[in-house]
């Protein structure tokens, strides 16, 4: 699985501690920033990766910022994107199995490393259920998208 990464600098070390996980696992990460502890901009970064991962060039995509919440709002601007933000593994699971949620947003200064790579971990290994119900909302997303995005 390719696995598309992002961060800005409220991001920069749990990114870098997801993205040794990701490589420790055998996953393909492509990390699209920042690399440095300077300010920046999160929308940059997450135009990037979400762009990636719309366009299927990676899989999956997991974004972090400082407390996960702009970066999840930035990247779900993108057509075909669902991020969503997770604090805990149970909601990373739930985003799987009832959204189909194809990128996860983290913050780094509200999540420690070990809880965080736990939602990475849930969050990659748990399949979209595919129940009609969820179908049909996410396809009722879609529509917003379309609707909006003209």
């Amino acid at each position: 699985m390719k696995v598309a990464l992002c961060c800005d600098h409220g991001g920069l070390a749990l990114k870098n501690a997801v993205l040794a996980y990701l490589e420790k696992k055998g996953f393909d990460a492509v990390d699209f920033g920042t690399t440095t502890e300077c300010s920046c901009d999160y929308p940059d970064f997450a135009l990037l990766a979400a762009e990636a991962v719309a366009r299927g060039e990676c899989d999956k995509g997991i974004f972090v910022c400082t407390t996960g919440i702009g970066i999840s709002i930035a990247a779900n601007k993108v057509p075909g994107i669902r991020c969503a933000l997770c604090t805990e593994p149970f909601v990373a699971r739930m985003t799987r199995e009832h959204n189909d949620a194809n990128v996860l947003a983290l913050g780094g200064g509200i999540t420690g490393i070990n809880l965080a790579l736990e939602i990475v971990k849930t969050f990659l290994e748990t399949p979209f259920s595919g129940e009609e119900k969820h179908s049909r909302r996410i396809g009722k997303i879609t529509e917003i998208e379309r609707k909006y995005n003209k």
